[in-house]
């Protein structure tokens, strides 16, 4: 089981803490850009009117600003940016719990309170989208020989 914790916390929630500000980032700056683009377009467009015969360019911004809008609206809200990010910040607080299970478990000295060996590992196979036998195999990375970057396997198969 520490073998579980210690790959969930340098494989599993390092890749989605990463993951998840990457989205964030981006999420950030479609807030900004659909916005701006929005604002861009009705300046021109504020423009078309002024009866200038070389407005024609203020028409071409409008439009091109106005569509550019709309498509990055489209990959914000219909692509969910947001809720992508929700899932992997609820993924790692998911692993984080997951991992201080594991820690509570086994550093429980009475035994009485301690939960049964095989029906926690099965629960927490369960929790990991994993079966029992596929979390053997990290039995022996517990050992402080095992080093972090030498961790080739994620614990969780949820997604």
């Amino acid at each position: 089981m520490r073998g579980i914790a210690r790959v969930l916390k340098a494989k599993d929630e390092q890749e989605y803490l990463s993951f998840g500000k990457a989205v964030l980032t981006l999420n950030r700056g479609l807030a900004v850009a659909g916005p701006a683009l929005a604002g861009t377009a009705v300046i021109a467009a504020a423009f078309i009117g002024s009866g200038d015969t070389g407005t024609s360019w203020a028409s071409g911004a409008a439009v091109l600003c106005g569509a550019l809008a709309a498509a990055v609206n489209t990959v914000e809200h219909g692509g969910q940016v947001g809720m992508v990010f929700e899932l992997c910040r609820n993924v790692t607080g998911l692993y984080r719990k997951i991992q201080d299970d594991i820690e509570d478990n086994l550093e429980e000295a009475n035994l009485r309170r301690r939960e049964n060996g095989e029906l926690f590992e099965t629960k927490v196979a369960l929790q990991l989208g994993r079966s029992p036998s596929d979390l053997r195999q990290f039995k022996g990375m517990a050992s402080p020989s095992f080093r972090d970057e030498d961790i080739r396997n994620f614990a969780g198969e949820l997604f």
